[in-house]
């Protein structure tokens, strides 16, 4: 199985095979497409599911730093993180992954860049960098990817 994500159209595909076998609304970062650490743009190439965080947590948990936190702590936090969390790695020297020809770092990973659920809405891109999902895209989602599996942002 094989994740493509349309910058362009802010849509996600699961592919298997050949076959597009789901489709999903997303929202992608409101500064567009880039992969320097401090942009907050999304990041453009190959990456893999570096790992899932979240199983069994309740639909409506808030993330920070990858731990739940309770509804008084969550309340300030301007891109809400919530219902689960995968985690993306670039696969890409230079493009995604460590530093750039000019030594800024491009890491995917160190630049914490997820799939995540939001609490907010997904008509556009609003993100900080993250690929966001409706609540109920990133419950279905995270049950049938796995780990190490391939996601292309184009």
């Amino acid at each position: 199985m094989v994740i493509v994500i349309s910058l362009e159209r802010q849509k996600l595909y699961v592919i298997d095979g050949e076959k597009i076998v789901k489709e999903y609304q997303i929202s992608s970062s409101r500064y567009g497409a880039g992969n320097e650490e401090g942009s907050f743009r999304t990041p453009k190439g190959i990456h893999r599911i570096y790992k899932k965080i979240g199983e069994g947590m309740p639909e409506d948990t808030i993330f920070v730093g990858r731990k739940p936190v309770s509804p008084e702590e969550a309340q300030n936090i301007e891109d809400k993180i919530s219902t689960r969390i995968i985690w993306l790695e670039g696969c890409e020297d230079g493009i995604n992954k460590g530093k750039n020809e000019k030594g800024v770092v491009v890491d995917t990973k160190e630049r914490f860049i997820y799939i995540h659920g939001t609490p907010d809405d997904i008509n556009e891109p609003r993100s900080k960098g993250c690929i966001r999902m409706s609540k109920k895209d990133i419950l279905e989602l995270f049950d049938i990817v796995k780990e190490g599996e391939i996601v292309i942002i184009l």
